[in-house]
């Protein structure tokens, strides 16, 4: 009996040290030196909606949905198909609708033309994921615990190499991603926007400030479409010839869409809720007049607030439909937010500093600089840790 305990107590002991190799071997990276901080500045303002094309009208979408998937794992992303899961967003006005299931490019349920190569990439317990566009395959090697800021910019400027461009997924509800890292990062296009419980997106400022510019998408992250209060509560309205995807990249990475939160309108009742959401308020205008940023909706709204760096408030608009507003040569950026009084609220893309003459946007595409140092130390004493790994598991069985 004690020599059946002992054979037991090895290969329990062997199971979790080979798990503690397979983590260790996940997490080499090289080490950055990451530039500071930089806030936009320029004599110029980047205006994302300067292609606005009011003929074409607002395109409602949702790029973070999942559907059920076949393969050896046990447990599914979501019980129904992508065929149903585009049917129930469809019949609440979406006309565009990715799938974006978790390591697998899936395929268009019934219209190849509409098909968008993009999947949620990584397998971290702490919820470090990006949704990767464009890529023609998966890149499944993700280190498990990326602890460092270092190990989540490798992913990034990995991905970034396979994919046309990523978004940041959840960063708000991301396990060890705090606002130094958010402040750091880089190599990404979008960042997901909207909690459960806040509209403020104050992370999305923390990047914004410190330089990091990107757009916004809030999506309804979808795995059950057929709980209401899960469904159709998180959009985007892109200003965009098709749902075909050269056109969907072009206005993705222009910047011409605004990001949406809907209430759950019925509680339950999905015919009010239909139809509700069918009534959503809109913009009607948005841009700039010389240095003057203007926003006009289709509905009054309680309040418009301006926000720029460090999530301060720049200006607010009380029970009105427009607001405008002079943005400063000191202030390097600013995004507008629109609250309704049924919960509904709007979120608009950055208008940022920046100087027209070297680049297109202020998105900046330069990889951060590697200390070659430090890499070596690093995954030097990461090898040494797999090596004692295997050699307690060879003395287990010697």
């Amino acid at each position: 009996m004690k020599k059946f305990l002992s054979i037991c107590l090895k290969v329990l002991a062997s199971v979790a040290l080979l798990f503690v190799l397979l983590v260790l071997a996940s997490e080499f990276s090289p080490i950055y030196n990451f530039r500071e901080a930089r806030p936009f500045s320029g004599p110029d303002i980047f205006n994302p909606y300067a292609a606005l094309d009011s003929s074409l009208g607002w395109k409602r979408a949702n790029f973070h949905t999942h559907s059920r998937v076949s393969g050896p794992w046990p447990v599914n992303e979501c019980p129904y198909d992508a065929a149903y899961t585009d049917s129930v967003l469809r019949s609440l006005g979406y006309e565009i609708v990715t799938f974006s299931n978790h390591n697998e490019l899936t395929p268009h349920p019934y219209d190849p033309e509409l098909q968008v190569n993009v999947y949620e990439q990584g397998y971290s317990p702490f919820k470090f994921h990006k949704l990767v566009f464009g890529s023609r395959k998966v890149v499944h090697w993700t280190p498990f615990l990326p602890l460092l800021a270092s190990q989540k910019q490798w992913e990034l400027e990995r991905l970034g190499k396979e994919a046309d461009f990523i978004q940041l997924n959840h960063p708000y509800r991301t396990l060890c991603l705090p606002r130094a890292q958010i402040e750091t990062l880089s190599g990404y296009q979008i960042m997901e926007l909207d909690t459960h419980v806040s509209t403020e997106n104050e992370y999305w400022d923390w990047a914004l400030s410190a330089g990091h510019y990107s757009f916004g998408l809030a999506n309804d992250d979808l795995h059950h479409p057929e709980n209401h209060a899960l469904t159709g509560i998180r959009c985007n309205f892109l200003n965009t010839p098709s749902g075909r995807y050269e056109d969907l990249r072009e206005t993705l990475l222009g910047g011409c869409y605004y990001a949406m939160r809907v209430p759950d309108y019925g509680n339950g009742d999905w015919e009010v809720k239909r139809r509700k959401n069918r009534e959503l308020p809109f913009v009607e205008a948005i841009g700039i007049e010389g240095n003057t940023l203007y926003l006009t909706l289709s509905r009054r709204a309680d309040s418009i607030r301006v926000n720029g760096a460090e999530h301060r408030t720049l200006a607010l608009a009380v029970d009105t439909c427009a607001i405008r507003y002079a943005l400063p040569e000191t202030e390097p950026y600013a995004r507008m937010t629109a609250f309704f009084a049924d919960g509904a609220v709007i979120y608009t893309n950055p208008f940022a500093r920046y100087d027209a003459s070297a680049r297109k946007t202020p998105l900046d595409h330069t990889p951060q600089p590697v200390n070659t140092g430090l890499t070596l130390l690093f995954n030097l004493l990461l090898a040494g840790l797999c090596i004692g790994t295997l050699r307690l598991m060879r003395k287990l069985w010697c």
